[in-house]
């Protein structure tokens, strides 16, 4: 399995439309076209990414900074119905965070993210990987964050 991240472009981003949440999965995470028009609004300060694996689109994350807090977010991240279960979603969490060390937007060590504690299963990903709960909410999800090395 290689996995990979590429920034969507016009090359792919129909692509990206293509993909699809499992039944149920709505209620956590927005469509890819939802958050790739947020990504044109909030174009100087995020990226949006295809989740490829071994060439093939699998998924969608984008790391935005928000700059009145000084931290990077990980919004929206999925992976396809069909390719899930497989490690592409840990996998390309380890990538993002790789992404922000390199504090593409600014300084901030702080990476925050939110997820409901129904979707156990990414918030297992998210827990395993070092996120911890910050003792803030998003209506019903949850804030988790980390800090990343110097």
């Amino acid at each position: 399995m290689r996995i990979t991240l590429s920034k969507i472009d016009e090359s792919n981003f129909i692509d990206c439309f293509h993909l699809q949440l499992a039944d149920g999965q709505e209620k956590y995470v927005s469509h890819p076209i939802r958050s790739l028009a947020q990504a044109y609004v909030y174009y100087g300060q995020c990226t949006p990414f295809g989740i490829f694996a071994d060439g093939k689109m699998v998924g969608y994350v984008m790391v935005i900074y928000d700059r009145e807090e000084a931290a990077y977010n990980i919004w929206h991240m999925m992976i396809d119905r069909d390719s899930q279960g497989r490690g592409y979603g840990r996998e390309a969490l380890k990538q993002v965070l790789g992404y922000i060390s390199a504090r593409p937007f600014g300084p901030s060590r702080t990476v925050l993210l939110t997820c409901s504690p129904e979707n156990e299963i990414a918030y297992r990903l998210y827990r395993r990987l070092g996120f911890t709960e910050t003792g803030r909410a998003d209506e019903e999800e949850t804030e988790l964050g980390m800090e990343l090395p110097e």
